[in-house]
């Protein structure tokens, strides 16, 4: 189905939900870096939040954790391992065992502030009720169309 030139100048791009989530993703990215430096990334912080609620994990089950491919998750490992935020031990199946350091989790307990301050700074302009709306709706919206992903979250 082709939409005549009149047709696509109607569609707003700020109507559009995927377009929307782009640009909360950039303002996101955006005031995570300016709150927390350019040291650790988003994606990093999330793989260490996962590491430090289950020391040990291999970056098959990393991936599956934070919803990336293998091959990503494997990177990140090995970005967190240069920065000696974590170790990586080989196993006897061939996976690699993941651990934060005693300076990943320095560095996770030093960052709980500034995570405060970066929610209050990405939501702050939204009502108690609208926060907990959106943050409902975010989730609900992530849960549905997990499996749309190329890179499916699992439990």
């Amino acid at each position: 189905m082709s939409l005549s030139k009149s047709n696509t100048a109607a569609i707003d791009i700020n109507d559009q939900p995927g377009h929307l989530i782009r640009r909360a993703h950039q303002i996101a990215v955006s005031v995570f870096h300016e709150t927390l430096g350019r040291d650790v990334t988003p994606v990093q912080y999330a793989a260490m939040r996962v590491l430090q609620d289950k020391p040990g994990i291999d970056q098959i089950t990393l991936a599956q954790q934070v919803a990336l491919d293998t091959s990503s998750a494997a990177d990140i490992a090995a970005r967190l391992e240069t920065k000696g935020l974590i170790t990586r031990k080989m196993l006897a199946r061939g996976q690699r065992e993941l651990r934060l350091t005693a300076a990943g989790e320095d560095l996770l307990a030093e960052m709980v502030p500034a995570m405060a301050q970066m929610q209050d700074t990405l939501l702050g302009s939204l009502s108690e009720k609208e926060r907990a709306d959106f943050m409902a709706l975010l989730r609900k919206f992530v849960t549905v169309n997990n499996e749309k992903s190329r890179a499916p979250m699992r439990a």
